[in-house]
């Protein structure tokens, strides 16, 4: 039996998140400069996004580049824009012929001009595709989008629009760059790192997490498989007791 065949179908995460990490440690174990893992991170991507397709998880998020990766080396940063232009123009096609949606989620707008304009045409061609939502975190860390909804509820407070006794979490969630898709139920991180590092703190509160030690470039759909796997094994009770979930 393979693995995908162990995985039961009636448990499937609706949602799956990835901390895409370990291409500069991959690139350096091959000699290589960091620019050289991120573009056989690509890889990891494809074969991620064609595990999620196979077993019928509907999104997909990759933390793709966070606000902190601005103060990265600028040579590192201009060849990450370029390399995503490079790849969202290579895979269009094949992401429409996949049924995938493609989402961004982020500030988008310190992207440079040519990077943004190539992700914006690439939403909008995908936008009725329905298969998978790929969802690419993007200039994007949890404490920026949380203080960006913080101001948006004052500034709501402030004109009228919303009561102060009537925020609740439900409020919150729709100011949020992912109040249109549905909390992740499983985080997987590659590299052997073990943490958060900025990413859907709040969406994240009752996600199961998956470390691997597998670097992002080396990721196979077989390695998507084994964390599902793992999180179907899991007893997931949101605060509650075994009794309680079983009853």
């Amino acid at each position: 039996m393979d693995l995908k065949e162990k995985i039961s179908k009636e448990r499937v995460p609706e949602h799956v998140a990835i901390i895409m990490d370990g291409n500069g440690r991959w690139a350096k174990n091959h000699g290589e400069a960091r620019v050289f893992g991120h573009m056989n991170g690509v890889n990891g991507v494809r074969e991620a996004l064609t595990g999620a397709g196979e077993i019928g998880v509907k999104y997909l998020t990759l933390y793709a580049f966070s606000t902190e990766n601005w103060d990265r080396p600028m040579e590192e940063v201009s060849a990450l824009m370029d390399l995503l232009v490079q790849t969202i123009v290579k895979e269009i096609d094949a992401l429409e012929e996949r049924k995938v949606r493609l989402m961004a989620i982020g500030d988008l707008t310190l992207l440079p001009e040519q990077c943004r304009k190539a992700l914006e045409a690439a939403i909008e061609r995908t936008k009725v595709n329905d298969r998978i939502t790929l969802v690419l975190a993007l200039s994007y860390s949890s404490r920026w989008e949380i203080t960006k909804a913080v101001k948006q509820i004052a500034e709501s407070v402030k004109a009228g629009n919303l009561n102060p006794e009537d925020i609740n979490q439900e409020t919150i969630h729709t100011y949020l760059e992912t109040r249109d898709i549905p909390d992740p139920e499983l985080v997987i991180r590659t590299s052997g790192e073990k943490r958060i590092s900025n990413f859907l703190l709040w969406q994240i509160a009752y996600s199961e997490l998956y470390f691997t030690q597998t670097l992002w470039p080396d990721f196979k759909k077989e390695h998507f498989f084994e964390a599902v796997i793992a999180y179907q094994n899991r007893e997931r009770r949101f605060g509650k007791i075994s009794e309680q979930i079983t009853v």
